[in-house]
């Protein structure tokens, strides 16, 4: 399906470049909060049991939407839908793991800007400008203050769409910057300025920045410190690296990468970067230690994969791919060993599934997905409850 690639951009699991709809949150009364909203739920359920996070908060949240679990996808033991209608994506828990931060297109502007929203529930709060495009949101250690890239510092304007006659590409948009701000938005400063784009970046549980950026004429991962100084180069070979995570003890980084051989190849990718754009069709996921060091292959199957994120054990990545779909435009949650390399196909839904984020105890996984919608072109946030 068209809606599957129309999500899959660069950002930091994929991104986010599809057009604008609306977002409206919705379902159930908050079921993570203590009050009559949770019997409410529970009622609407028929389940009295309150599955907790890694945090200690309950984690029901919106409306439980178990129909939507596929027989095949046994590692999930509850569904919930955190958002209904419009375009939601990319959403990744705080610290604490009461809030997620994602990025929503409609609510009143044009393209892609960034909200949090209360994992027991509630109303999407805007903290990025509201002008411009806008990617990659994290929160930082202790969750007072948020990272994300934006486009706003060159016009209010969305960025022009990239021209898809050579095929289908992500753009890279030069203006894009990586800024911080206090978690309600306020305060917002810039980290990078250097010419060209700067984007993709994730936090470490110390602190630790890392990102993707074309500044030394490829697109390298690189990590810097939370002020935005001591910043280093980890990757260097030609080809896209970008997409980085963290392991949850921050000593290791997944990340997607597409290195071309053959010089028609190369010649096709360096063409395409001196146009600010990128042809996503085969992507593969990678992991390295925190300096660079020990760079590991985990996937070589000819597919997109993309949205690496490391299960809590550290013995497993889950990422999305179109592996499964010969016709390569479907996309499913998989896990592979980190050891033996083996694959696992997760999801097994027939529209798109991605994004995915763990909480630290490895009881729940947030991911996007086109499942239920009621209009094509929607991707709603979901939390499932997770079985080992």
């Amino acid at each position: 399906m068209v809606i599957a690639w129309g999500l899959v951009g660069v950002g930091c699991s994929g991104g986010s470049d599809s057009g604008s709809g609306g977002a409206a949150q919705g379902g159930d009364a908050a079921p993570g909060s203590a009050d009559a909203g949770h019997e409410a739920s529970d009622a609407s359920h028929g389940s009295g049991d309150h599955p907790s996070g890694g945090a200690g908060q309950e984690f029901k949240s919106g409306q439980r939407v178990d129909h939507l679990i596929r027989p095949e996808e046994r590692h999930f033991k509850a569904l919930y839908q955190l958002t209904n209608g419009g375009e939601n994506a990319e959403a990744y828990f705080s610290s604490d793991e009461s809030q997620l931060i994602l990025q929503i297109t409609g609510l009143g502007h044009d393209c892609d800007q960034i909200y949090t929203l209360p994992v027991h529930g509630g109303t999407p709060k805007l903290v990025s400008t509201g002008t411009g495009r806008t990617t990659c949101a994290y929160f930082f250690p202790g969750d007072e203050k948020i990272l994300f890239s934006s486009t706003h510092l060159a016009g209010s304007e969305c960025p022009p769409v990239p021209d898809y006659s050579r095929g289908y590409v992500w753009p890279l948009y030069d203006s894009y910057d990586i800024f911080t701000a206090n978690a309600d938005g306020s305060d917002l400063k810039p980290l990078t300025n250097t010419p060209g784009y700067d984007a993709e970046a994730t936090i470490a549980p110390d602190g630790k920045i890392v990102f993707t950026s074309d500044r030394d004429g490829d697109l390298d991962i690189y990590t810097m410190d939370a002020d935005g100084s001591n910043v280093k180069r980890l990757t260097d070979e030609v080809g896209y690296d970008g997409g980085p995570f963290w392991s949850q003890d921050g000593s290791r980084i997944c990340f997607r990468s597409s290195h071309p051989t053959d010089p028609a190849a190369i010649e096709d990718y360096k063409s395409l970067l001196a146009d600010g754009l990128i042809r996503p069709s085969q992507l593969d996921i990678w992991i390295m230690d925190r300096d660079g060091g020990n760079k590991t292959r985990l996937t070589d199957n000819k597919a997109a994969n993309f949205g690496p994120f490391f299960h809590p054990s550290g013995e497993k990545i889950i990422f999305a791919s179109n592996l499964a779909d010969e016709r390569g435009r479907n996309f499913d949650l998989f896990m592979v060993s980190i050891d033996s390399k083996e694959i696992e196909q997760v999801t097994h839904e027939n529209t798109f599934d991605g994004f995915p984020m763990f909480s630290r105890d490895a009881k729940y996984l947030v991911f996007a997905s086109n499942r239920g919608n009621e209009k094509e072109g929607e991707t709603n946030v979901f939390l499932a409850e997770w079985v080992d």
